[in-house]
């Protein structure tokens, strides 16, 4: 892992134990009502909306932690690592925490697609078959949309695309997957696309099973 990568997981690490410890008693209510381990870090990462790397770190927190000293200690480390970021990246650390999820919009998203399609040359539909002309694909995937056949959505960091997010009805099944474009990878936003998804594929396609053939593809 390049130093930049590590700093960014330590800058998420660092950023979830502050709004862990903001938040410390409805963390604790959550800990407590948790059946194991993993149901915990599973519980504690839908609550702060972090990577469960990131959960696992808050849940093993000594409470020597929790002090008004240690906290401030945290939250300066936070800090730190921000202006690292900003120093060696040129721009201030954002968290992919922010990121959002739309609907695609075919007069909007064109581009976000035919970057996708250039990078992975294969069908929109999830077949594997080689990709087809640009316009052709989009059309046949929103109509896969309007037949609740198929979720086309985007990936939004403020005015930015970092990816897409297909889910396609199959067999009973939703097979979801996740493409982020080469500029925005290894920052977090896969997980941040794969952990959102899940809404917005129940809202699509309620009491269908989800199922992630790629998780995080290009994360």
């Amino acid at each position: 892992m390049a130093d930049d990568e590590r700093t960014i997981a330590r800058r998420e690490i660092a950023d979830t134990m502050v709004r862990a410890l903001e938040r410390r008693h409805e963390l604790l209510d959550v800990i407590v009502d948790a059946e194991d381990y993993d149901a915990a870090i599973e519980a504690i990462a839908g609550m702060l909306g972090s990577s469960h790397q990131a959960a696992e770190a808050v849940l093993r927190l000594s409470f020597d932690r929790l002090t008004k000293v240690a906290r401030r200690r945290i939250a300066a480390e936070l800090e730190d690592l921000n202006n690292q970021l900003s120093f060696t990246m040129g721009e201030p650390a954002r968290s992919a925490d922010a990121m959002v999820l739309r609907p695609f919009s075919v007069g909007e998203d064109r581009d976000i697609f035919a970057a996708r399609t250039e990078d992975v040359p294969q069908a929109g539909d999830g077949s594997g078959a080689p990709a087809g002309d640009l316009d052709d694909e989009i059309r046949a995937g929103l109509a896969r949309v309007d037949a609740e056949e198929a979720a086309w959505l985007v990936a939004v960091q403020g005015a930015e695309k970092v990816g897409m997010v297909f889910g396609d009805l199959t067999s009973g099944e939703v097979n979801v997957r996740i493409w982020i474009h080469p500029a925005y990878r290894k920052q977090g936003y896969g997980t941040a696309a794969l952990r959102k998804s899940r809404t917005e594929m129940a809202a699509y396609f309620p009491g269908v099973p989800l199922v992630v053939r790629a998780p995080a593809a290009g994360a």
